[in-house]
């Protein structure tokens, strides 16, 4: 589960972005208000589908792997197109390019609440993804387009803190929904916002577009991304059901790893490339990318499987769980602006490794539940201490991101830390699936030699075991061996559980170590593109 807000924020758009085409002073409110329900639909999507995803299992009976795809296909498009985005909007018109990601983004949400089948629900999520892409650096690049210098600031941190507020209750309401409607309008509550959203943008948004872009878009660049990451997250979470040897998976990881070097390859030469490698000539950029993969992988990885476990194993209704992590946002939100004051204070390093210490003191406590308990003795300790550890980081974190390059590729370098984030999250779901699902059939395999369960049902929960805490029991087992296999099963969750926080906690230890090693003691260092 990846709270989109707590990601490193693409302000240095605004350095990039052209101001040639302010609108009317009583235009801007609603060039905010566009922006913030446009990026708003998006982290709200990126939220609200893991509080769905055991609805989802139960609907389409969907193996592990399956919802872990509705998650997977939305983050493989936004991270791999986010950049060539952005660099669309700046060549092609930032309106023209935002209306249109808005437009795809209803349509595949229409598509999603329609959808019958979990197949057609991927495909529908991939959709969203793409529209996601071409609408989120639009949002930051349109107030910088339409508010003059010495109003952005204030106009920015005004989206910053509604598009919190809408992330941390947008789950709720899902929840809401999918408890007492259905799970298919937590997708098609997006269309009525949508439809605004065009109205006030073609209405109230000038266009405006880069004109020193020029040259072709790194298209090509877009898709080795894209088909590179999608077969390296394919065969890691297939891996989990056909084994290591299976022809599929050692193609497509071998294909994965051809199709990232050819980008590399690609990047290297092209004269505006999605992914400006030289960027990472400056070791304070280096440093705070690493930083931001381990760090945003142990939250986006982690996290995905805190709404299964609390409404499949802990009896969470999905109001409930979706409001389980309304700590963890409100505390970011306002501590926001103490901890930009920490980079003034003491500098960008000395909270980079402090804050991920205390993230991972957060993460470990999540793995000390086991099944039963209050959310407040058991989960409400660990979202407050993780939040307060990712609250002193992310500010300083954007802050050296900003300072490690020149003015002038600011918004590139801040684009690269986003879809490093996005990125970072992609591949921690795929790789802690594997380390859930290992860890969920060791124990389970434990549990079931010691209980006296007639053969016939055994064979029917071996057959769900991908399912994992969704296994459904067979109608003729006796109220007895249900209650057993329920405990057993919710057991080996936990279990699998407390091995992906542990790995969590890792993660973010090791974040704080890269900060202690790369990032310079200064908050400047000497720029370099």
């Amino acid at each position: 589960m990846t709270v989109s807000p707590a990601r490193p924020r693409d302000e240095g758009a605004v350095a990039d972005a052209a101001a040639d085409s302010l609108c009317k002073l009583s235009a801007r409110p609603w060039v905010l208000a566009a922006t913030i329900l446009a990026s708003s639909m998006v982290f709200i999507d990126g939220t609200v589908v893991n509080v769905a995803l055991p609805a989802l299992q139960r609907a389409f009976g969907a193996s592990a792997s399956d919802v872990q795809w509705v998650v997977e296909s939305y983050a493989l498009f936004l991270a791999a197109l986010l950049l060539v985005g952005g660099a669309a909007g700046d060549r092609f018109g930032r309106r023209r390019v935002f209306a249109l990601g808005v437009a795809l983004f209803a349509v595949a949400s229409i598509w999603c609440g329609m959808t019958g089948s979990v197949m057609q629900l991927i495909f529908a999520r991939a959709v969203q993804g793409i529209g996601g892409a071409l609408l989120v650096p639009g949002s930051l690049a349109l107030i910088s387009a339409s508010f003059p210098e010495d109003e952005r600031g204030k106009a920015i941190g005004t989206w910053s803190g509604y598009t919190a507020i809408t992330a941390a209750i947008g789950p709720v309401v899902g929840g809401f929904l999918i408890e007492h409607v259905s799970w298919r309008l937590a997708f098609l509550i997006n269309v009525p916002l949508a439809l605004l959203v065009v109205f006030l943008t073609f209405r109230y948004v000038p266009e405006s577009r880069d004109q020193r872009a020029s040259g072709s878009l790194d298209w090509t660049g877009a898709a080795l991304a894209s088909i590179g990451l999608g077969c390296l997250v394919y065969g890691l979470i297939e891996s989990s059901n056909k084994g290591w040897g299976d022809v599929t998976v050692i193609v497509t990881l071998v294909l994965a790893a051809l199709m990232i070097a050819i980008f590399i390859g690609v990047e290297l030469r092209h004269p505006a490339p999605m992914l400006p490698l030289g960027l990472f000539h400056s070791r304070n950029f280096s440093g705070a990318n690493l930083l931001t993969l381990m760090l945003y992988a142990a939250l986006g990885g982690g996290l995905y499987f805190l709404p299964i476990n609390l409404i499949l194993v802990q009896g969470y209704s999905a109001v409930a769980a979706g409001a389980s992590l309304l700590p963890f946002v409100l505390l970011m939100f306002s501590l926001s602006r103490w901890s930009g004051g920490l980079v003034d204070r003491y500098g960008a390093k000395r909270p980079l490794v402090i804050g991920p210490m205390i993230a991972a003191i957060g993460f470990a406590w999540f793995a000390i539940p086991g099944v039963g308990g209050s959310y407040w003795a058991n989960y409400f300790p660990a979202v407050l201490i993780l939040g307060f550890g990712m609250s002193i980081s992310v500010a300083p974190l954007t802050t050296t991101v900003m300072n490690a390059v020149d003015q002038s590729l600011a918004g590139a370098a801040s684009g690269v830390n986003n879809a490093v984030s996005r990125t970072a999250a992609l591949l921690a779901i795929a790789i802690f699936g594997i380390v859930m699902n290992l860890a969920f059939n060791v124990s389970l395999d434990r549990h079931l030699k010691n209980l006296n369960i007639v053969p016939e049902t055994l064979h029917a929960i071996q057959m769900q075991r991908a399912k994992l805490a969704a296994i459904e029991f067979p109608e003729e087992a006796s109220k007895r061996e249900k209650a057993l296999l329920k405990s057993a099963i919710s057991q080996s969750y936990v279990s699998g559980f407390r091995w992906v926080m542990l790995l969590s906690a890792l993660l973010a230890l090791g974040s704080a170590l890269s900060a202690r090693v790369l990032i310079s003691a200064h908050s400047q260092e000497n720029k370099k593109s």
